[in-house]
């Protein structure tokens, strides 16, 4: 189902979910503008709480009032309304939810189960709450026409009975399906095709119409295999074989894939629901202002920060942005921050978030199963990537704040670092221990259960955090929910990687990427990245990174390229459907709250995202991600790349500390592109002219004209201070300063 962006008040939004919809105009969302232009109204202690603790003094991201109804409630009465009948489907959604956060507990506790029982029995509770909440079309809800909320929920019933058979059937024959195994009956077959419909239609609900169709043209292209000429015809695969291979085979619906979500990922999103309910997120959005807020460009800053805590942990970029946008952009555009610049500031940190350890977004654990490795190898290469990520925005916004003369927030404005620490310290606790026990090898599952259990113990002993009966609950139920799109995209993802093993598309399609462009990394990572942005239109993006690397994996490793840089690279890209043009999910989101323009906002997004793009090539061409490796090789990747991306900045920008001249945005792009694609110059002055030149000697050339070109901007601002001709920001600027910058 797809749903535009939500308010606060609302109930909270899932990871991924809907996100093929989410391109609705301002004036679908005028609700959630109403709510951002009312900016006395945010603020540090105000909004629904009033525990009469220090908690108050914190922010209220959620906007939650004390007499709002359950989550589980909430949910119900968007499609079934608020009377006897919405009443009952509550508490059905409910128990769904109870069944389904109770079973991942006990599997992740003890274990009773075979992991492909554990996947069946998980994937049946997710497709029978997708059947409850997300109608089957737009009508079918209690606003819209009776006669289609009846053959909805006819639909439903029948979806949920067949969702129940296929799941059943392998646990109760599962003896007769290994003794058959490769020779299958008509029935095993039918119950193949049966499970095949029931997923795609659940993913047609949860993720949207386009990945339904990309599955049916994997499908459709293993069954016409003999029919198509040249490299990518194959022997073909009928449909009773396609069916079993996807449904009892190892790579399929229930697969790899699917069992990274059940063993590993939900038990984070049970840590972020948890966060979210018992006022962390509060805390962590507080801390970041504290820190940044009487900065040049503040109130962007606390968003970049407050996002990429929260965004780490919520699994979604979309989920972060209508969580955390009601407060931070308001407050940035209280400040002076135009619409559509603080939607994409609030879009493009929230997207950082996903690749931002301790926990990233669900394609971290997948590319730590795939390539068979710990996922704290994982957190490590990370990190020194996801830094530069959000040192490049905070260099973004502190630009358009001096550009645009933004002030600072006042004193008054955001509390003391020891007023927020009072309120909300103890949520340290468990966040530390999380990466402690992920970067000491602790398996994540483990890990995760830990950090939850330090969460719920240090929230229930301060009343600011404690927890009633009802909010476990809730807490139950978000976690279940934010789960659905999750499970259901990976799940569907599994039909692919089984049709692409099936036919072996996979090495035909990296041969002949890698063929095409004879072998030039340069061009292959610019069709990754096209490619990435087309799957997005329609993908989440754990969907898009899973098809991705099966298709394009093969092709960087095979053109030099280590496994995990390989993976990174992808996982990297996949991020950009939620800030590029002309998808940009989360953009739209952002402009939805901040009642701006949303192509101007996912243009605005796009542009503080850069780091997705260029943060990437400094990953294949440079030692930034090898940690393991000479401690000096990294250090100077990491120098020269800093210098590059802050030259890149001000190209994109033309302004630092004043307004760049075209000649020197000019030689500060030249500057960027010398040290970020290194190895590429040194091929094109071998090929051009003849000559060896050292890649070392272009990341040196970069990086001295791009120090030397940021010292000029320095020098030269200093003067222009020295002679009163620039005022503080905020303030009036001299005529001279105003009308060179105008």
């Amino acid at each position: 189902m797809a749903e535009k962006p939500q308010v606060r008040g609302d109930v909270p939004p899932t990871p991924e979910e809907s996100e093929h919809e989410s391109t609705a105009s301002a004036t679908d969302t005028a609700d959630a503008a109403e709510t951002a232009d009312d900016t006395s109204q945010v603020g540090f202690g105000k909004g629904g709480r009033n525990t009469g603790t220090s908690a108050d003094a914190l922010p209220d991201v959620d906007g939650l009032g004390d007499d709002a109804p359950p989550v589980w409630r909430r949910i119900a009465s968007e499609r079934w309304g608020d009377g006897r009948f919405g009443l009952a489907m509550g508490g059905i959604i409910l128990v769904l939810g109870i069944a389904l956060t109770a079973f991942q507990l006990w599997i992740a506790l003890r274990s009773g189960l075979d992991a492909r029982q554990q996947r069946l029995i998980h994937l049946m509770l997710i497709m029978m709450m997708v059947f409850v909440i997300m109608p089957p079309f737009k009508k079918a809800t209690v606003h819209g026409n009776p006669i289609a909320l009846t053959l909805g929920a006819v639909l439903d019933l029948v979806m949920i009975v067949a969702t129940v058979a296929v799941s059943v059937y392998p646990i109760l024959f599962q003896t007769e399906l290994a003794r058959r195994a490769g020779g299958y009956s008509e029935l095993d077959q039918f119950m193949g095709l049966v499970a095949i419909v029931v997923l795609l239609e659940a993913t047609r609900r949860a993720v949207g119409l386009v990945m339904v169709l990309l599955v049916a043209a994997f499908v459709y292209y293993a069954w016409l295999g003999p029919l198509i000429p040249g490299d990518f015809g194959h022997s073909g695969a009928t449909i009773q074989r396609i069916s079993t291979h996807v449904y009892l085979g190892n790579d399929g619906i229930y697969g790899l894939t699917l069992g990274v979500v059940v063993t590993f990922v939900f038990v984070f999103i049970l840590f972020g629901a948890l966060l979210s309910k018992t006022g962390g997120g509060n805390f962590f959005v507080g801390l970041s202002y504290v820190l940044t807020g009487r900065m040049v460009g503040g109130p962007a800053k606390g968003a970049v920060l407050g996002s990429a805590l929260m965004g780490s942990v919520s699994g979604s970029a979309i989920a972060n942005v209508v969580t955390t946008g009601p407060f931070t952009i308001p407050l940035m555009k209280k400040v002076g921050y135009k619409k559509h610049d603080a939607a994409g500031v609030e879009a493009a940190a929230s997207t950082g978030g996903q690749v931002l350890p301790p926990i990233m977004g669900a394609g971290a654990f997948l590319m730590a199963e795939r390539l068979g490795i710990p996922y704290a190898d994982i957190v490590k290469v990370a990190i020194i990537p996801a830094i530069m990520y959000f040192a490049l925005m905070f260099l973004f916004v502190d630009i358009l704040a001096r550009k645009n003369n933004i002030r600072p927030m006042g004193r008054d404005e955001v509390p003391t670092f020891a007023i927020v620490m009072r309120a909300g310290w103890h949520f340290m606790a468990p966040l530390i221990l999380l990466i402690v026990l992920l970067l000491n090898y602790v398996p994540p599952t483990r890990a995760g259960l830990a950090a939850c259990g330090a969460l719920l113990v240090v929230a229930m002993l301060r009343a600011g955090s404690r927890l009633s009966f009802k909010d476990f609950l809730e807490v139950f139920v978000m976690a279940a929910r934010s789960t659905l799109p999750v499970s259901v995209a990976c799940a569907v993802a599994g039909i692919i990687v089984g049709m692409v093993g099936l036919t072996g598309l996979g090495l035909v399609f990296s041969d002949v990427l890698v063929n095409a462009f004879a072998g030039n990394l340069l061009m292959t990572l610019v069709m990754v990245a096209l490619a990435s942005l087309i799957l997005g239109i329609g993908l989440p993006v754990t969907a898009s990174y899973v098809v991705l690397v099966i298709l394009a994996g093969p092709a960087l490793e095979q053109l030099g390229l280590a496994l995990i840089v390989a993976h990174m690279i992808v996982y990297w890209l996949s991020q950009d459907s939620n800030v590029t043009p002309p998808v940009a999910f989360a953009a739209f989101a952002a402009a939805g709250i901040a009642n701006s323009s949303p192509m101007r906002s996912g243009v605005s997004s796009w542009k503080f995202a850069k780091g997705l793009y260029l943060i990437p090539l400094l990953m294949a061409y440079s030692a930034l991600m090898e940690v393991d490796g000479p401690v000096l090789d990294l250090v100077i990747a990491i120098g020269t790349g800093s210098v590059a991306l802050a030259a890149g900045a001000m190209a994109i920008e033309g302004f630092f500390l004043r307004r760049t001249l075209l000649g020197e945005r000019i030689a500060l792009g030249l500057s960027a592109a010398l040290v970020l694609i290194a190895p590429e110059w040194s091929g094109w002055a071998e090929s051009l002219l003849s000559v060896s030149v050292s890649s070392d000697v272009f990341i040196t050339a970069g990086t001295v004209s791009g120090l030397v070109l940021i010292t000029l901007q320095v020098i030269n601002h200093r003067r222009d201070k020295a002679k009163g001709l620039v005022a503080p920001l905020g303030e009036e600027q001299p005529k001279t300063v105003e009308t060179a910058n105008a």
